[in-house]
């Protein structure tokens, strides 16, 4: 059932959303990994790193919404259930408990480089079908290659 009707043609709506889907879920996750490190971060750069960490949850965060409601625009009902986020993922899974600050800066590298690296391949998915998607997400990848960049600097 679609009760919203979408201006584009069946298969570049199809194309545009799955990656549609497969950003809002990998943005909701990047979402999660950096809450998480927050919450445990530990080290004499906590304070910043624990600050920097919310940058990138509130950032990622309101990009999932853009997103989702970019979908619902075109007609794709978005699913951001935690069950969908776990199995779709591109990102990989934080381990518990506690972790030193030089660590949390290994993980938001990591899992920014795995969204950064799937948004990108988005891009060049939705350029044909949709250039409105497409600008979504160079935005959208644009803001995570700066949290990318600034988490690198942190352990030169």
């Amino acid at each position: 059932m679609s009760v919203v009707k979408s201006p584009l043609p069946e298969q570049a709506r199809k194309t545009v959303g799955e990656a549609l889907q497969g950003a809002l879920v990998d943005l909701l996750d990047l979402s999660l990994v950096a809450k998480q490190v927050h919450w445990n971060v530990i080290g004499p750069r906590f304070r910043s790193i624990h600050l920097q960490l919310d940058e990138v949850v509130d950032t990622a965060r309101i990009a999932s919404d853009t997103v989702a409601e970019r979908a619902a625009a075109i007609s794709v009902s978005p699913d951001g259930r935690a069950v969908t986020v776990a199995k779709t993922t591109g990102i990989e899974t934080v381990t518990d408990g506690w972790i030193k600050d030089g660590d949390v800066v290994d993980v938001m590298v990591a899992a920014l480089d795995a969204a950064i690296t799937r948004m990108r391949e988005r891009i060049q998915i939705t350029d044909e079908p949709d250039p409105v998607t497409q600008d979504i997400l160079i935005g959208i990848t644009a803001d995570l290659e700066k949290f990318h960049w600034m988490f690198q600097a942190e352990n030169v």
